[in-house]
């Protein structure tokens, strides 16, 4: 009689159970499974990681990253030239109103007048000529469009022109006299202008380290060179620094806005 083969497991044994998956251990190697370890996800979207996808700008360039919150600028800009008109504006109502302002000038000057060596102070009016000043622009504009920056140039010669176009009508329009004459049409300074402009424009577009002190030092020289000499009122030339630092201040902010021109994309790789 042959023996009946025993029953490999019952209904109530587990071990006849098959084999059953265990989370993150039998899928281990499904593409697309949680816990697999592969960069895709079973939902078909892209990872969250920063080398899974590329998000592009506004622009389209790849690599953009979010804009990061910070403390807004100061508004720089409107409130030098608020404060360079508001000076002026000041300065030609006293001057042309015949104001305490212009009363203390005028002691200021008596005062002073005549002091200093003579050649030294010369030396230092003679630099807001225009045979010595230009020159300097020049150079500097030559420099200027050699590096490729034409706009730049461009708006350095708008701003000297502009030294002419607004000194001749205000001293036919003030129409002050001189402190050691009799002559009219002292206000406000032509040669304080033209050094302010020159040197300031040159200075910008050297785009050097030591290039603003000098300009900044060949103005004031200019002015304390006038003043003493006689050539002209100490509000003269305080008129004009203000009057024309507010265009240097205007026709840079104009050729910074007008140079800005949006990027080209880099290669994302």
């Amino acid at each position: 009689m042959r023996e009946t083969p025993r029953p490999q497991g019952t209904a109530g044994d587990p071990r006849s159970e098959p084999p059953q998956p265990r989370p993150g251990r039998a899928l281990a190697h499904t593409t697309g499974a949680s816990g697999s370890g592969t960069p895709h996800r079973s939902d078909g979207r892209p990872p969250q990681t920063p080398r899974g996808a590329q998000l592009t700008g506004p622009a389209g360039c790849f690599g953009t990253t979010p804009p990061v919150p910070r403390r807004p600028a100061f508004p720089l800009f409107p409130v030098l030239l608020a404060l360079y008109a508001a000076l002026f504006a000041l300065i030609t109502w006293q001057v042309a109103a015949n104001g305490p302002l212009r009363s203390l000038d005028e002691r200021v000057e008596h005062a002073i007048v005549g002091h200093g060596p003579r050649p030294l102070t010369d030396l230092l009016a003679d630099l807001g000529n225009m045979a010595v000043a230009l020159p300097v622009l020049a150079l500097a504009l030559a420099y200027a469009v050699w590096r490729g920056r034409r706009l730049d140039a461009l708006y350095a010669v708008l701003a000297m022109a502009a030294v002419p176009a607004l000194v001749v009508p205000l001293k036919a329009l003030i129409d002050r006299q001189g402190p050691l004459t009799e002559a009219t049409g002292y206000y406000p300074s032509g040669h304080s202008a033209t050094a302010l402009v020159a040197y300031g424009a040159a200075a910008l577009l050297v785009r050097a380290s030591w290039a603003m002190p000098v300009a900044v030092l060949l103005t004031v020289a200019t002015g304390i060179g006038l003043v003493l000499r006689g050539y002209h009122w100490p509000l003269d030339v305080l008129a004009s620094w203000c009057l024309f630092g507010a265009v240097l201040l205007v026709t840079s902010r104009m050729r910074r806005s007008s140079s800005r021109t949006p990027t080209g994309c880099s290669d994302p790789s």
